[in-house]
């Protein structure tokens, strides 16, 4: 899942890592996913953040994303400009 946040105030790509930082620290902990900064990295108000896990079938991925992405827009600091999830599996390998 790829998140693409606007930050709130922010004014130099230092206070970005800090804002960004413990979301992404939040998202690995609660929901045992893979999660990084992936996007936007020039840029101190906009970011982008790649979310993946793995799992034996397609319902829990999405329901474990689906939380991933509600717990993001939860956050005041941040504005989720969007989220796209896609799923993969054996045949697109």
């Amino acid at each position: 899942m790829r998140l693409d946040l606007l930050l709130g105030d922010v004014h130099s790509l230092k206070q970005k890592r800090s804002v960004v930082r413990p979301i992404v620290a939040e998202l690995r902990r609660r929901f045992e996913v893979s999660a990084a900064e992936s996007g936007h990295l020039d840029l101190h108000r906009r970011c982008e953040v790649g979310v993946a896990v793995v799992a034996p079938d397609a319902a829990h991925v999405r329901e474990v994303l689906d939380a991933c992405e509600a717990l993001v827009a939860g956050r005041p600091e941040i504005e989720l400009l969007s989220a796209h999830q896609r799923l993969w599996d054996d045949e697109d390998a």
